[in-house]
């Protein structure tokens, strides 16, 4: 069953305006909708999460026919898009295509999932995507392109909670190889704590370079990190709600009555 064009969507990213993956998932909403709005940090925002500018202003450049840069996070991007740029709401924002899988824990730090985030929070029905890859200079941006828009179409179709936005992920492989599309839950991932690296720069001057530690232990087998690391789509449903039920129940029954 086709679905009908979407009239308008917005996208934006967190590796940059130039990013190749901002690239692929232009010519995807291109596919999907009338009209499409780009509004992308003008320099890369990994790892900034769901992060707002409240201490600096915001400079937006124009960079074309409703694509616009921001100097901030994607957060930020988006909150220019829907109450500044866009005379009219879009039906969807999709952020992405990242550079890398957004896994597990790591779903946490993302500037991608951050701006889908800010897209739920500002009550638009939001999607994150990412490529996986395993070897950095060879990222198969083919996969998203090629499968990206029939599963935004499906997902559409689909209902999901208006405080749920999904944060997909496409497999290190080829189009034709990879498995079909699974709804899954975040799991653990493969981030495994952050690093600290000391070096001297050229004026002799220290400084610090953080790095991610990953490990390869196994995940739940309806993790997105399963399901990716296995060939097929993940689309996790991600929510701001993250109390711990049972540590709750086990808290409370511990006061004094």
């Amino acid at each position: 069953m086709s679905s009908p064009r979407i009239e308008r969507i917005l996208i934006t990213n967190d590796d940059g305006i130039d990013a190749p993956g901002l690239e692929v998932l232009e010519a995807v909403a291109r596919e999907l909708a009338d009209e499409v709005w780009v509004v992308a940090p003008d320099q890369d925002q990994s790892g900034i999460s769901h992060a707002l500018s409240l201490h600096h202003p915001l400079r937006v450049k124009a960079r074309g026919e409703r694509r616009f840069s921001v100097s901030g996070t994607p957060a930020d991007c988006v909150a220019i898009g829907l109450r500044q740029l866009m005379e009219k709401p879009p039906q969807l924002l999709l952020s992405g295509i990242n550079k890398g899988a957004n896994l597990g824990v790591e779903t946490m730090f993302s500037g991608t999932v951050g701006a889908a985030m800010a897209g739920l929070l500002l009550g638009v029905p939001s999607i994150a995507l990412s490529q996986f890859f395993t070897r950095r200079d060879a990222v198969k941006w083919g996969t998203a392109r090629a499968l990206a828009p029939d599963v935004i179409r499906r997902l559409i179709r689909m209902e999901w909670a208006a405080d749920v936005c999904l944060n997909v992920n496409f497999p290190d492989v080829a189009p034709e190889e990879a498995g079909p599309l699974q709804i899954t839950r975040q799991g653990i991932g493969r981030m495994d704590g952050l690093n600290i690296t000391q070096r001297t720069d050229m004026r002799e001057q220290g400084y610090s370079w953080l790095t991610i530690d990953r490990h390869e232990r196994p995940d739940f087998e309806d993790s997105e990190t399963w399901v990716v690391t296995h060939g097929g789509i993940s689309a996790t449903p991600l929510r701001f709600e993250r109390t711990d039920l049972d540590v709750m129940a086990r808290l409370k029954s511990s006061l004094p009555d």
